[in-house]
């Protein structure tokens, strides 16, 4: 199928410096491929045309930390004024073993719809939903729903064989696996389901919960070794609170990233979700290894974790991308709303070090910290390159036409003098004038195809009420 987008008020190409914004107001796209990015383009006879005035062409997002079962779990009580550890033991630990296959594929279903809606076309989900014995088969459900809404799915396989202090005298559900069990399977998905192509639709990565509680030392390095066999990539959570520094040192003698190291867990291949409270020298060594970042603001700031200084890992050579988290700990699952918090946070985080001349300050704030473009960069071509995926991110001739088409009509956006910084800039739900996943409709005039809203929404309320009942029986039981 040809498409020419016409008439585009601009195109962010999510590349850098002077090459962040095309000249061009058309893009031309055949058999899943931009071909040319010019104006003034004449239309061919056999070509779809998509009239882009008054629209803002960005490529499509790429997330590269989530937790979909978490969709069900939004603004849930016990854990919504917790900090990470009481957290994970008031909220994802308990309702876990409440999911069935049902609860599971809706969760998906849910997550999935709510980052299509924000323009994101590639999701790397980190799935850590196994005990011994599941009823159901995760993985398969989240690449089936991927697949029927037109995603790029990346399935970092997560679990363990050990659990955390918090975990004790558990039932089924938190038991850990078997290590024999999660080479095994791992083995099976990449068998099944993945492609190393550049512009894969469907890949598996080796991703332990965390590196620092869900496996033995020993297990961990050959976990790295086994990924590397196989071909695929490393992600884990690395240094999300203080309590990494704390347990690193108690249990190895070392800090979290020279833990990691030590196991083969850096380097090109790897990247890691948080990475918020980092000493020098970690730095210095994620970033001579060229290791990466899923960085989550809204996750981060509302588990009160800190912010990570990404200007400071980005100038170090590690390379930076933007990742959701699960919705349990962050209310507003999608791109825009993250990239929206990525902007204003990183300008937060440096107005904090500000100090007064007479103390020996700069500077007075941050507003210089992170510009519109550097946080579209991180969030396509930064997320493309950590996971690999060579020939998306970028709005450039030869790419895969994976690209959002902004309509900014709506209120928010009147009186910008930038219209083309809106759907970062203004934040909330932009509206989608039309959406390519390599060269296919995905969404036009911000519909999703057979998608009912009022129906998913009745389903997500009954569905939240069962998970309650389930999760206050296992409470009782115990």
């Amino acid at each position: 199928m040809k498409y020419l987008i016409k008439n585009a008020h601009s195109i962010l190409t999510g590349l850098a410096g002077d090459a962040a914004r095309s000249n061009a107001d058309c893009i031309r796209i055949e058999n899943g491929i931009i071909t040319e990015l010019a104006s003034a383009l004449n239309s061919q006879p056999d070509e779809i045309i998509i009239d882009a005035k008054d629209c803002a062409i960005y490529p499509a997002w790429v997330n590269t930390h989530h937790h979909l079962f978490q969709s069900l779990l939004k603004g849930e009580p016990q854990g919504l004024n917790q900090s990470l550890t009481p957290w994970l033991a008031s909220t994802p630990y308990r309702f876990r073993g409440a999911f069935d296959e049902d609860s599971f594929r809706l969760a998906a279903r849910i997550g999935l719809i709510e980052l299509l809606r924000s323009g994101c076309a590639t999701v790397a989900d980190h799935h850590y939903l196994y005990w011994p014995n599941m009823p159901f088969d995760g993985a398969e459900i989240l690449f089936d729903e991927a697949d029927q809404l037109g995603l790029r799915f990346i399935l970092c396989r997560g679990g363990g064989t050990l659990t955390r202090g918090l975990e004790a005298e558990l039932p089924q559900a938190l038991r850990p696996e078997k290590f024999d069990s999660v080479i095994a399977d791992v083995e099976r998905l990449v068998s099944k389901y993945h492609d190393d192509s550049p512009q894969a639709f469907k890949r598996i990565v080796m991703a332990p919960t965390t590196a620092l509680h869900s496996t033995t030392p020993e297990q961990l390095r050959e976990t790295a070794q086994v990924a590397r066999r196989l071909g695929i990539r490393l992600h884990s959570h690395l240094s999300e609170t203080v309590d990494y520094l704390d347990a690193a040192r108690a249990k190895f003698g070392m800090t979290p990233v020279q833990f990691c190291a030590e196991h083969d867990w850096i380097g090109e291949d790897v990247w890691f979700a948080h990475l918020v409270k980092l000493l020098p020298e970690e730095i210095q060594l994620l970033g001579q290894t060229k290791t990466g970042i899923a960085h989550c603001p809204q996750s981060n700031a509302r588990l009160g974790s800190g912010i990570a200084d990404l200007v400071a890992l980005e100038q170090v050579g590690m390379n930076i991308s933007i990742g959701v988290d699960g919705a349990a700990s962050n209310e507003a699952a999608d791109m825009l709303s993250e990239t929206h918090a990525a902007w204003m946070l990183q300008r937060a985080r440096k107005g904090m070090l500000a100090k007064p001349k007479y103390e020996g300050g700069l500077f007075e704030g941050g507003a210089d910290a992170a510009t519109i473009e550097d946080v579209i960069r991180w969030g396509t071509h930064g997320g493309a390159q950590v996971l690999g995926l060579n020939e998306i991110g970028t709005l450039e001739v030869g790419q895969q036409a994976d690209l959002v088409v902004y309509q900014l009509n709506d209120l928010r956006y009147m009186g910008l003098h930038d219209v083309a910084i809106g759907p970062v800039a203004s934040g909330g739900q932009a509206q989608i004038k039309h959406m390519l996943i390599g060269g296919k409709t995905v969404i036009e005039n911000n519909q999703v195809p057979n998608l009912d809203i009022l129906e998913l929404a009745a389903q997500a309320r009954e569905a939240v009420k069962k998970l309650q009942q389930r999760a206050e029986k296992m409470a009782l039981a115990s």
